[in-house]
């Protein structure tokens, strides 16, 4: 049935690239049947065969959902499943498709016609492999071991169909076999578009990989792989510098807005990004980023904590929780001379929308945010986008600024971090977000908040800073369980879903500072309310105030969320189990 399947798809591209042939010579004689060397002795049909390869890739609006989905960094509209007691099992299972690995291994096994030079099919075959290293990274992050498979499955192959999972090392090294391959043999340093798998791209995938890799091995001391973790990181380190030797890219600082224009931008800033998903008004291509953050029932409602926006650092470099008083700031006193991506990443200050092409304030929206914390990182300015999948800004999937922090965390890791180094990673990263202090050095001292709210196993400065530094320069761009998981940290999804600080009941606040009332809370709805102001009961759960009368806005309190180590791995769903029991089910999700 599947093998049908393989041929009837093969048979459309072969079609296809037909017609792509004829556009560009007519007196070609067309071709009476469709088979597989229609695709495999021509380059137009090995590039077009491989563009079924990038389905793959997020889609357009995923990127900035799997953060809000699942992190430690914002309140949603409900708790996850995931880690409400009770809520999820092997029964809610997903993910355990391997349609598109068949369609890479099929692809790899008859990409050898003689008539395409050895070059081209190479380059081709690396783009292969590069998407088969991909799609058993993603295998590996959610189940760890895996079955590897290096050719399509036929009914007949029975032992292979049912045989077990091969472990998390066997996949691991032939992911890197891969990627070097693709690596080696790809030819596109990069691509203008920034749509496309280039040679750079793979370098950074790696990057990333290995990263991954080496910091699982060091702090998930469960695998007993601690020996084997450095020689990830300094592969990690190796591919970043590849990708920063290239020359090809930089950080972006152009504009007031260096860092926001990343993500509203419609074409790829391509000095930084490196790998993008593209939008496209001719194609009718949109995302929906400004309905999923700005609307009361589509979306989740994300909205960042105050534990969170807390780690953004004062603009002289300094902890804003070293800052007098800072526990008690009222919201439009907290967010001012702070790190440049904070007003790029929230509403705050003097952010505006537009309405009918008029500007108007655009203060922290109620209907919207439990926290006061609400998101403008992926949503345009103009209202008009706001009711639909209507966004016209393409959406990074790959970018130089993760790059330098991969290349910093890898080094800072193995011990081998310097000066230099930071100076040319975060430090610059810092510097466009207009930090003055500590960007030419590494830090010498451990903060203690993040220390004690976050991760307290950590004794390196430079380290802990790294990881202060991926939070806000990457949050909304799907590593932060990634991350979590790779640190051993996912006890941080039960941090209260805390907001801004309210000094007391029923007196309206300023957001913005504009001298316009945005917003107050009461216990005991007031007799008049003041016009323009929202009201917002704390009295019972789900929304409170830490103190009663006063204190931090908590939301969910009474939704209880709990994690459990096991669930670095999720369960290997019910039904593919009952189909091959010899998978064996991840431990702690056995039924």
């Amino acid at each position: 049935m599947m093998k049908s399947k393989i041929f009837i798809y093969l048979s459309f591209l072969s079609l296809l690239v037909l017609g792509v042939s004829c556009t560009k010579q007519l007196d070609q004689t067309a071709v009476s049947t469709a088979t597989k060397d229609a695709v495999f002795s021509s380059e137009d049909g090995l590039k077009l065969y491989s563009l079924s390869f990038y389905n793959m890739l997020p889609g357009i609006s995923d990127v900035f959902r799997t953060d809000c989905s699942l992190s430690d960094f914002g309140a949603t509209s409900s708790v996850p499943d995931y880690i409400r007691e009770g809520a999820y099992s092997s029964r809610e299972g997903s993910g355990w498709s391997w349609t598109d690995l068949r369609n890479v291994n099929y692809f790899i096994q008859n990409n050898t016609d003689p008539s395409v030079s050895e070059e081209i099919r190479n380059n081709y075959m690396g783009l292969a492999r590069f998407f088969r290293a991909y799609f058993y990274f993603q295998k590996l992050l959610r189940f760890g071991d895996v079955p590897w498979y290096n050719k399509p499955l036929d009914v007949s192959d029975t032992a292979l169909l049912y045989k077990g999972r091969d472990s998390r090392t066997v996949i691991m090294d032939s992911i890197i076999a891969d990627l070097d391959y693709a690596a080696a043999n790809m030819t596109e340093m990069s691509d203008g578009t920034r749509s496309q798998i280039t040679k750079t791209v793979v370098w950074g995938f790696k990057s990333r990989v290995c990263l991954f890799a080496g910091t699982f091995r060091k702090y998930q001391t469960s695998y007993n792989l601690q020996s084997t973790a450095d020689t990830y990181l300094k592969m990690a380190a190796a591919a970043a510098d590849s990708v920063i030797q290239s020359g090809v890219y930089s950080l972006n600082t152009a504009g007031d807005q260096p860092y926001r224009s990343l993500f509203i931008s419609e074409a790829p800033i391509s000095s930084e990004i490196m790998l993008a998903d593209v939008s496209s008004v001719a194609l009718a291509k949109y995302n929906d980023g400004n309905w999923y953050f700005t609307s009361a029932t589509y979306g989740s409602r994300f909205s960042f904590t105050r534990t969170f926006i807390n780690t953004y650092l004062m603009q002289d470099g300094t902890p804003f929780t070293d800052v007098a008083g800072h526990d008690t700031m009222v919201f439009a006193s907290e967010v001012k001379n702070r790190d440049l991506r904070l007003k790029q990443t929230i509403r705050m200050g003097d952010y505006q929308r537009t309405s009918g092409g008029t500007k108007i304030p655009g203060p922290p929206v109620f209907s919207y945010t439990y926290t006061g914390y609400m998101p403008i990182k992926w949503t345009l300015d103009d209202m008009y986008y706001d009711g639909g999948s209507l966004n016209t800004n393409s959406v990074s999937l790959m970018r130089y600024a993760e790059i330098l922090l991969n290349y910093a965390e890898a080094k800072a890791e193995l011990g081998t971090l310097t000066d230099a180094d930071w100076k040319l990673t975060v430090g610059a990263l810092r510097a466009r977000a207009g930090i003055t202090g500590g960007i030419d050095s590494k830090p010498t001292v451990v903060d203690p908040y993040m220390k004690k709210t976050y991760f307290s196993d950590i004794t390196d400065p430079s380290i802990m800073e790294i990881r202060r530094e991926r939070g806000t320069e990457l949050c909304l761009e799907g590593f932060r369980m990634e991350d979590l998981i790779r640190w051993k940290h996912g006890e941080l999804l039960e941090l209260p879903w805390n907001g801004f600080y309210v000094p007391a009941l029923n007196t309206p606040l300023d957001l913005n500072g504009d001298g316009i009332l945005d917003v107050a809370f009461y216990t005991t709805a007031p007799s008049s309310k003041v016009s323009g102001v929202t009201y917002i009961d704390v009295s019972k759960q789900p929304q409170t105030l830490s103190g009663g009368s006063k204190g931090e806005l908590h939301w969910l309190d009474n939704i209880s969320r709990k994690w459990h180590d096991y669930q670095y791995l999720y369960p290997i769903p019910y039904a593919d189990l009952q189909v091959n029991p010899n998978l064996v089910q991840n431990p702690g999700w056995e039924e």
